[in-house]
């Protein structure tokens, strides 16, 4: 008999195993797609675990109908998730839609529309809490068009215009965030990394925990990171790469850095191995779900 975890207000109660073998996709794919699409939208029980349910089942069965059609992954789970939204939509519950609301912020941001895009954005600010538009809306955007600037299906100009208009909103809403009296932690990219959106989705997710931010920014050199990590004692450093290639070599750097105060990596680039090696917590969620689980840490983190 199947054993289920006890079911949430929301009714979910599958663990992600079960889901695994009733859609025939393995367990790390499903984590993929949670985290590069928000294909999945799991609740959690008070020990941690990620529960799911029938609309998460819902989502993966229609994204592997669009797979087979030959549509691309990232495409295919936006329309995964957008069909799902107008269904619930059109059965008359009035269900949040940024994921519906998103599409319109990807259209303008492609189309070079700089207006429609701040218009969209304000929609969505509008509409949504910061945390669900950034995973429900712009995360999914982001892996979206580097998907498609890999595939030739965007340009670089598309990549350069989308990138600078939500860094600059994003970097907007930071304001102020390094102040109150709560956990502060160090953001910064390791490097030869100028991928830096990522890293500032955590750190507006990690302020609505209540944490301070600190943020260097893109390339920042590790010595940089060491000295500002001496004078700001964090309680935690957080440092990404989006190439592993960025990461090579920089074992004893970043051990220098681990020395002054707890870090965490996360990115394309890092790996469980290297926050092995020298000591660091691997953050392998994304950014939104990474804030949420430090923020819900039951360890307390203490500088060295």
């Amino acid at each position: 008999m199947l054993k289920r975890m006890p079911t949430g207000d929301d009714g979910r109660h599958l663990r992600i195993g079960e889901l695994s073998r009733r859609v025939g996709v393995s367990p790390e794919l499903l984590r993929a797609w949670e985290r590069r699409y928000r294909l999945l939208s799991p609740s959690r029980t008070s020990g941690g675990f990620r529960l799911y349910g029938e609309d998460d089942e819902a989502r993966i069965r229609r994204m592997l109908e669009y797979l087979q059609e030959g549509i691309s992954a990232a495409e295919a789970a936006r329309l995964a998730r957008a069909e799902q939204t107008e269904a619930t939509r059109g059965d008359g519950v009035d269900a949040p839609a940024p994921a519906v609301l998103g599409d319109d912020l990807r259209r303008a941001l492609d189309e070079f529309d700089d207006a429609g895009a701040h218009a969209a954005l304000d929609r969505l600010l509008g509409a949504f809490p910061l945390e669900t538009v950034l995973r429900d809306a712009i995360l999914p955007y982001l892996h979206e068009l580097g998907e498609r600037w890999q595939r030739g299906e965007a340009s670089v100009a598309q990549e350069h215009f989308a990138s600078a208009l939500l860094r600059s909103r994003l970097l907007g809403l930071a304001r102020g965030w390094g102040t109150g009296r709560g956990p502060h932690a160090l953001l910064a990219c390791l490097p030869g990394d100028q991928h830096d959106l990522g890293l500032i989705c955590f750190g507006l997710a990690l302020r609505a925990h209540g944490w301070r931010i600190t943020f260097l920014g893109p390339d920042t050199p590790l010595v940089t990171i060491a000295e500002a990590a001496r004078l700001l004692r964090p309680a935690l450093v957080v440092l990404t790469a989006a190439l592993p290639e960025q990461a090579t070599g920089l074992g004893e750097g970043l051990q220098e850095v681990a020395r002054v105060a707890p870090v965490a990596i996360a990115g394309n680039g890092a790996s469980t191995e290297l926050a092995e090696a020298i000591g660091a917590r691997y953050l392998d969620e994304d950014p939104v779900t990474a804030a949420a689980t430090l923020a819900d840490a039951r360890e307390v983190i203490q500088p060295p």
